[in-house]
């Protein structure tokens, strides 16, 4: 397979938009930020996405789709008599990305993982739930080892989950929350006692035949807790004691946000963790005004989609939502939270909903959202792609810094000829300003500790940097990230720790050592496996994998 990189320069674009009517033409100032496009057809369309501690990532699709365009190896054969599609099927619904070597090799799921969910565990292995007919009541594994394939466990759920998200827990496990038809949660392994438990706030948030309370955004609060969204609504809830703790004000405007309204959301960077007193915000960013489901569905009337943001101190005594305007209207666009602290939001559609071709004009710039600045000046608009990516797009960071991108099929099959926004297979990746060759003197290289460092909660960590030019030394932080599980718009598990730094000591040749205490408390940081970056007058190095114990 080819190894082949093309890097579209701005210049091109107009021409490009032009031939291409369908896509919307933004009038929006472009600022920073290129393109490169990585594998014109991967074979496979990225539904689900994620990158694992051997910088390979891992991409799975449906199963019943019919046949994909990537083959399976060795003869391999997928045999499924319950599959709707295909009872046979030898070609691959599953692949493993290499970053480093820009390969891939195919991958046999056996059942179907058709909008699924996932985490990785403390382990890190990838753990991951649910999916469509015979994959409902699924649990699979894949493990980082570069030969590994999907293992299956047949009834690891305890009910059917379709649409549900998932996340970490302090205490290693998983837990999985809703899905369709599913108002209630449970573990990942399953608990030695009963392991469904009702959770009345999905059912309330439930809108009749839109539903909009799909793959809900949780979070763990600095306390332990879970931050659940839905709809357009929020609670805290104690998952030990199956209670719900604080319920939250509904987001101004009562438009939906959560599936098939489909807007984002991210636990913005973590800070201040010395801090008895530590803040934790969330951010929800887009969706559909509320009836576009049915207005598109039914009458084939695509509603603009919401330009709004709402932000949310989750942890004050009386939390209120602020509302800020994005430049574009936005619906199914990701969240990814960067190194620096700062959230692309990249992907979607600026009419309509999720569902089977119920997207219009999609949104080809991405925006940057800086949390630290004053409202009204926190977003930049950046270059835009030439790709749509619509239904079914994922997104998801890297190591070096990059944003990884794929997917978009809005079509019940693969579908490439005679539609509006044909099924994609290309992977391309977004290299924000930040990657420019202008900041290499500023840009910090680690040195130590070296990638799959051990580290223990409270501890003391030096980590050891070559910086070229002048070290700003109160602009030198060090932030880890938790590499999410990417679908539907959300990176389920998504979490930022800013450590800042206890102190910065020059050596020699440009190298300096940064000083940084590692949080004491699970609840702020699950065990497993991050990403640990240096950032200097806000350019992030590349990351070093690192295992919390």
């Amino acid at each position: 397979m080819s190894d082949s990189t093309i890097i579209f320069s701005i210049l091109f674009f107009p021409l490009l938009f032009a031939s291409q009517p369908c896509q919307r033409i933004l009038a929006s100032a472009v600022v920073e930020g290129q393109w490169q496009l990585l594998q014109k057809s991967l074979g496979i369309s990225a539904m689900h996405m994620q990158l694992l501690r051997n910088d390979r990532v891992v991409m799975f699709d449906r199963t019943d789709f019919g046949l994909s365009k990537l083959p399976l190896p060795n003869g391999k054969c997928r045999y499924d008599p319950t599959d709707t599609s295909l009872k046979v099927d030898c070609t691959a619904h599953s692949l493993e990305y290499d970053v480093l070597t820009n390969n891939f090799r195919a991958l046999m799921v056996q059942t179907d993982v058709w909008c699924s969910s996932g985490a990785v565990m403390p382990d890190g292995n990838l753990v991951q739930t649910g999916g469509y007919n015979d994959g409902e009541l699924k649990v699979r594994v894949f493990s980082p080892c570069g030969t590994c394939d999907w293992l299956e466990t047949p009834n690891g759920l305890a009910v059917k989950r379709w649409y549900a998200s998932n996340h970490i827990l302090p205490d290693g496990r998983q837990i999985v929350v809703g899905g369709r038809g599913q108002f209630n949660y449970e573990f990942v392994p399953k608990t030695i006692t009963a392991n469904t438990f009702n959770l009345p706030f999905l059912s309330e948030t439930n809108d009749r035949g839109a539903e909009n309370n799909l793959y809900p955004f949780v979070f763990l609060n600095v306390d332990g807790n879970l931050f659940i969204f839905a709809n357009n609504r929020a609670i805290l809830l104690d998952y030990m004691k199956n209670k719900v703790v604080k319920t939250y004000p509904t987001i101004s405007g009562d438009d939906p946000r959560s599936y098939p309204s489909t807007g984002s959301a991210v636990l913005l960077p973590l800070k201040n963790l010395k801090s008895p007193d530590i803040q934790a915000e969330v951010l929800v960013c887009g969706g559909a005004p509320k009836g576009s489901f049915f207005q598109a569905k039914r009458k084939k009337v695509f509603i603009g989609a919401l330009n709004t943001c709402a932000r949310i101190k989750i942890t004050d005594p009386n939390p209120r939502w602020v509302m800020e305007t994005m430049p574009l209207a936005r619906v199914m666009g990701d969240m990814i939270l960067l190194p620096n602290g700062n959230v692309l939001i990249i992907n979607g559609a600026g009419a309509g909903t999720a569902g089977w071709e119920l997207g219009r004009n999609p949104v080809l710039n991405p925006v940057l959202y800086k949390p630290d600045k004053e409202i009204r000046t926190r977003f930049e608009t950046q270059n835009p792609t030439t790709i749509p990516r619509l239904y079914h797009s994922t997104a998801a960071l890297l190591r070096d810094g990059r944003v990884l991108v794929g997917g978009s099929n809005p079509h019940n099959f693969y579908n490439f000829t005679n539609v509006l926004f044909p099924t994609e297979l290309s992977l391309e990746a977004f290299s924000p300003t930040y990657l420019d060759a202008k900041f290499n003197s500023v840009r910090p290289t680690i040195v130590a500790p070296k990638s799959t460092c051990g580290i223990k909660y409270g501890q003391k960590l030096t980590v050891q940097v070559v910086i070229a030019g002048k070290v700003a030394q109160n602009q030198v932080s060090v932030t880890m990230v938790a590499p999410p599980f990417n679908t539907h718009s959300f990176s389920m598990n998504q979490r930022l720790l800013e450590l800042g730094n206890d102190k910065v000591t020059a050596l020699e040749k440009s190298m300096y050592n940064i000083d940084v205490t590692i949080p004491h408390s699970d609840n702020i940081m699950p065990a497993g496996f991050y990403l640990l970056f240096v950032v200097h007058q806000g350019i992030p190095s590349k990351g070093n994998w690192v295992k919390l114990l």
